[in-house]
């Protein structure tokens, strides 16, 4: 016997040989089991997606040779509260198709590939919308293995065709602003200009590209031209132009000539205005100065003819008076004048 040999001391291992093979052998047995089922996608983990377009979210998986179950694939859509269920989509189980859930939310939705059980269970939906998004999760079951894939589905809004206008009036000399402007599309929007005839922007123009302004403090006709408005999102782009013009201020030597003789004429008019006036006024006075004096020379009204008895009348009378002055003649100191009878009145005058 050995006298060499020592007992173990305290805090010395006791395990033996068998015990560590043993070890080994359930170590191998969970490693193998945990890399059965691999979910091999590369993509991104994130899916930025427009609104309305086609889109596929990769699930590609891997099984093991010992993967001998029937296999299983689900698609779930995660909840953010962690205190409820997920909403199960689609599944694949038994050679079949299946869809779970709100109609709105499977409409369109469906494998990419006609046949899942091939390796490939990536998920297609045939027109993105705000419904769909969320993080979605592939789970790929084949007994004894399992493995699943998450993906985060973002949808935007692509920008609309943004709107270009001049602020300012484009005088050479003055300040210009350039603008424009997307009404709808997710954000953030970044705007840009370019200049599209005429070479580049100056460094002096500013722009911003968060309100869509491109500012020239100093206009020239240098910097007229055709530019361009680009407006931009993560999942589309649009653009506008616009035609910057240079117009050149007015001469002011002439400008003030101008504005003497209009004045000059406006004054003119209104002395020729007084004038016809006046002359109309005085036109006026005259004709009725003109109008009072006929009427203060007009004969008196003629009276109205006698009738024939009156005339008779008038005839005896003048005969008895002419006889009774035959009869009766007037002595020396005293003279009558005949009385003469007026046809055209009827009576003696």
């Amino acid at each position: 016997m050995n006298r060499n040999l020592k007992r173990p001391t305290t805090g010395q291992s006791w395990w033996s040989w068998p015990s560590l093979a043993l070890l080994g052998v359930v170590t191998l047995s969970l490693g193998s089991g945990t890399l059965a089922m691999r979910v091999t996608s590369s993509g991104p983990q994130t899916l930025q997606l427009a609104q309305g377009e086609q889109a596929r979210v990769d699930c590609i998986y891997t099984p093991d040779p010992e993967d001998v179950g029937e296999l299983d694939i689900e698609w779930s859509l995660v909840s953010p509260d962690t205190t409820k269920k997920d909403q199960l989509i689609i599944s694949y189980s038994g050679r079949s198709k299946y869809l779970h859930g709100d109609p709105a939310l499977t409409k369109g939705v469906d494998f990419a590939a006609s046949d899942p059980s091939q390796g490939d269970a990536s998920l297609s939906i045939s027109s993105v919308d705000a419904a769909h998004a969320g993080t979605y999760q592939c789970k790929v079951k084949k007994s004894p293995g399992v493995d699943m894939h998450k993906v985060s589905v973002v949808v935007l809004e692509r920008p609309s065709a943004p709107k270009c206008w001049v602020e300012g009036d484009e005088a050479v000399g003055q300040p210009v602003s350039l603008r424009c402007k997307s009404d709808q599309g997710s954000g953030p929007l970044q705007y840009e200009w370019r200049r599209e005839s005429g070479g580049p922007i100056p460094p002096s123009a500013t722009q911003n590209s968060v309100l869509g302004e491109l500012l020239i403090s100093n206009h020239s006709v240098d910097l007229a031209g055709i530019y361009a408005c680009e407006v931009a999102n993560a999942v589309g782009k649009e653009r506008c132009r616009l035609n910057l013009q240079a117009i050149k201020p007015p001469n002011r030597a002439g400008v003030i000539a101008g504005t003497v003789c209009g004045c000059l004429l406006l004054i003119i008019i209104i002395l020729i205005i007084i004038c016809l006036l006046v002359f109309r006024w005085e036109r006026k006075r005259y004709e009725k100065e003109l109008s009072n004096e006929i009427r203060e020379d007009a004969p008196a009204p003629e009276s109205r003819p006698a009738s024939r008895g009156s005339s008779l009348h008038s005839k005896v009378a003048y005969s008895q008076l002419s006889q009774t002055h035959k009869h009766h003649p007037s002595s020396a100191s005293t003279s009558y004048t005949a009385a003469k009878y007026d046809s055209k009145y009827g009576y003696i005058v």
